[in-house]
């Protein structure tokens, strides 16, 4: 068996193409055209490659962007004057901090801080609250979005399926979860330490990979026609690989690639969010 692809930049172009439709007829409406704002504290190069990227991604649907570059020096409460004033100003529909952030900020009260409506990663608690309890109006962490949606497009059932999510952070593997049990999935979350992992994985009709471990899942751990989604990233030897280990392409029925499998969703979900936040503060 050879593992059909899921294949993410392909349906992140989906996902582009209809929101940047959805922003024309907006403005052919007479609506607000959406806006995100993008913060860096300090010089990291990838930071600053990924919002760039996102920036770009945001443009080419007709969302205007901000960027705002802080020093590597600012405080906690510098960083947080911003954020009030990205809050107030009514002409940002969603606010994006890049993270990780220099070892001097405190990212929790900069998240707290947050308006939750402006939150397009879906960090801030009131979001990530409604999207426990699976109320309306949370904005969903574009990461465990982009996950379901890759699967939903690919034509993978989740409804019914034994779904297995390996990883409990609170930024990818409990949201991805919550996602897939609002689906109706019955979902098994897993991780570093769970007794026998492979008792757990080989029943998985969908099997998420987010624990941040390189080759922690074997090809002996895989269901047969298993929809497999590798979302870590990882390093060796200079290379990206994420938590599968080598032939598991050879026993799952698909199978996203690493990199170009959850990366581009991610991307294309934030701007799905920043989209959505200038829908909610201007119907």
């Amino acid at each position: 068996m050879t593992a059909r692809v899921l294949d993410g930049r392909a349906v992140a172009r989906q996902i582009y193409e209809e929101v940047g439709k959805a922003v024309s007829e907006r403005l052919a409406r007479g609506g607000s055209r959406p806006k995100l704002a993008t913060v860096i504290v300090g010089e990291d190069q990838a930071s600053i490659t990924y919002v760039e990227l996102k920036q770009r991604n945001a443009r080419a649907v007709g969302i205007e962007s901000e960027d705002h570059r802080l020093p590597a020096t600012t405080t906690t409460d510098e960083l947080l004057e911003l954020t009030e004033r990205l809050n107030e100003d009514d002409s940002v529909s969603g606010i994006l901090i890049q993270q990780p952030a220099p070892k001097q900020i405190d990212m929790r009260r900069v998240i707290f801080a947050l308006d939750p409506v402006k939150d397009v990663d879906g960090f801030h608690p009131v979001n990530a609250g409604l999207v426990a309890l699976g109320m309306p109006d949370g904005v969903e962490p574009n990461t465990p979005a982009g996950i379901v949606e890759l699967l939903e497009r690919c034509g993978v059932a989740i409804e019914g399926a034994n779904a297995v999510v390996v990883g409990r952070s609170n930024l990818v593997g409990k949201p991805t979860a919550l996602l897939l049990l609002r689906r109706n999935a019955t979902v098994t979350l897993c991780h570093t330490r769970t007794r026998d992992l492979a008792e757990h994985t080989q029943r998985a009709d969908i099997l998420v990979a987010a624990a941040g471990r390189a080759n922690l899942i074997g090809k002996e751990m895989v269901k047969p026609g298993a929809a497999v989604v590798d979302v870590s990233t990882n390093w060796e030897g200079g290379h990206q690989v994420g938590d599968l280990g080598p032939g598991v392409e050879e026993v799952a029925g698909w199978l996203t690639p690493n990199p170009g499998g959850v990366g581009p969703m991610t991307r294309a979900m934030l701007i799905k969010n920043t989209y959505e936040a200038e829908v909610r503060r201007r119907p």
